[in-house]
């Protein structure tokens, strides 16, 4: 069976962009950037909120540039042959190849995508993370820790939620960015 994978890029007090909507704080450098790519290697299914999809449809012709990085050509091309799942009730469509969209959140539909999926599923964005995870489908957290405090905005896990869970991986970068994988203590 695949696994539900959740990741997030946060600030040190556990936001994804802060009370004005901002995360440029958020973009990885070179090092960070080559690990997230192979973390996200083995994603066949990225499951998306509307917000996240937004900001994630760039991937479909960004890296293209002459001038682009290997990191980022690396992470296009991994985010072109995955599947996605966007959930939303205001998109009319979905501009992105391999993309589909559901106008709502089956906690069945996501456990039967876990049952038959060839990969791993990746789920992105706190708010459809926040309805996998009170549905208990997610099996495993990646929080990247940006060193900076934030003070409010959205919150990468949700409130009211508690789970224990159990570390199986860490590494620090040149940059102070922590990541911190954790499975569910099941």
């Amino acid at each position: 069976m695949a696994r539900l994978l959740y990741s997030a890029i946060t600030s040190l007090d556990g936001y994804v962009a802060d009370a004005d909507g901002n995360f440029d704080w958020a973009e990885p450098d070179l090092e960070v950037h080559a690990f997230v790519n192979d973390r996200e290697r083995p994603i066949g299914t990225y499951l998306y909120g509307r917000r996240m999809y937004e900001v994630m449809q760039a991937w479909e012709t960004l890296g293209d540039e002459p001038e682009a990085r290997d990191v980022t050509r690396d992470f296009a091309t991994l985010w072109r042959a995955a599947d996605k799942v966007v959930y939303s009730t205001t998109l009319g469509a979905t501009p992105t190849s391999r993309t589909r969209l559901e106008r709502s959140f089956d906690p069945d539909a996501v456990r039967a995508m876990k049952e038959t999926a060839a990969a791993d599923l990746g789920i992105g964005g706190p708010g459809i993370a926040a309805h996998a995870l009170r549905a208990g489908l997610v099996d495993e957290i990646s929080l990247y820790l940006n060193p900076i405090v934030v003070g409010a905005g959205t919150p990468a896990l949700p409130d009211a939620f508690t789970a224990r869970l159990r570390l199986v991986d860490e590494r620090r970068f040149g940059n102070g960015v922590v990541y911190l994988r954790y499975d569910f203590d099941r």
